[in-house]
């Protein structure tokens, strides 16, 4: 499922609501252990794009 998240979220960036969407979909269909994976990937590609929407999305997730 990480994979398909790389694959589907740049996609999905041109838009805000679109992208929390499909952000929320991923974290939880990705494996418990790659959850911190994920949480990189998104903050490396999309921290500049939405960083209240990571902010809010990893809440609670360990950095």
């Amino acid at each position: 499922m990480l994979e398909y998240a790389k694959v589907i979220l740049p996609k999905v960036s041109f838009s805000k609501e679109l992208f929390s969407k499909e952000l929320s979909k991923c974290i939880n269909w990705v494996e418990p252990d790659q959850l911190q994976n994920l949480r990189n990937w998104c903050y490396e590609n999309f921290k500049e794009m939405y960083p209240d929407v990571l902010a809010e999305a990893f809440a609670g997730i360990a950095a």
